[in-house]
């Protein structure tokens, strides 16, 4: 993967490992909007997004992975319907999954469940595959604020509070859009949170 990027680029993305694997939180490009994240088994670094969001840590953040085949590292039991919406989407979509393991406890809501996305986005997929870890992924926003479109519309207050800001993608103007959200309980429930 890492052919894929110039040598500028792969600079950037030692960088931003160097800074999660050390316990640091980046702001960085996704297959969504701009993110804020960090290694999400570091509970210190998890408490840092929620002070740099002003969030309360009972509202959980969903977390980034590179493919599928990870997942029951981070789940304790995958419903079966999880494989078919992964392979189906056609936009980005977290789910919702029951029983999260090996993450940090304040990640995790409070009856257990984690939400995953799989991203394709360049970065960050290449990113998480280094890290070998989930990636902290919630908006580069203060909690109840406009959700950024692009780097362009970070504030400067959560740029200077994050200890690295990727430099990968920072000029694109595209319009993004969150992604949708499904819930999925063991016996394969399923709740739309967002479409």
């Amino acid at each position: 993967m890492i052919s894929d990027f110039s040598r500028y680029d792969s600079d950037d993305l030692k960088e931003a490992l160097r800074v999660l694997q050390e316990g640091g939180v980046i702001l960085y490009p996704t297959d969504t909007v701009w993110g804020i994240g960090c290694d999400a088994t570091n509970e210190q670094a998890v408490k840092r997004i929620y002070q740099i969001k002003q969030r309360e840590d009972s509202k959980s953040m969903l977390c980034l992975l590179d493919n599928a085949g990870r997942l029951e590292q981070w789940v304790e039991q995958v419903p079966s319907m999880a494989w078919d919406l992964i392979e189906l989407a056609t936009k980005p979509l977290t789910i919702i999954y029951p029983k999260a393991k090996g993450v940090a406890a304040n990640l995790v809501a409070e009856d257990g469940s984690l939400g995953i996305r799989i991203t394709n986005e360049l970065f960050s997929k290449a990113l998480v595959e280094r890290l070998r870890r989930p990636l902290v992924s919630t908006s580069a926003n203060v909690s109840g604020n406009k959700t950024p479109q692009n780097f362009s519309d970070i504030s400067p207050e959560i740029r200077q509070a994050v200890d690295y800001v990727v430099k990968f993608r920072r000029a694109d103007n595209i319009h993004h859009s969150p992604s949708s959200i499904i819930k999925l309980g063991v016996n394969n429930e399923i709740e739309i949170i967002r479409k």
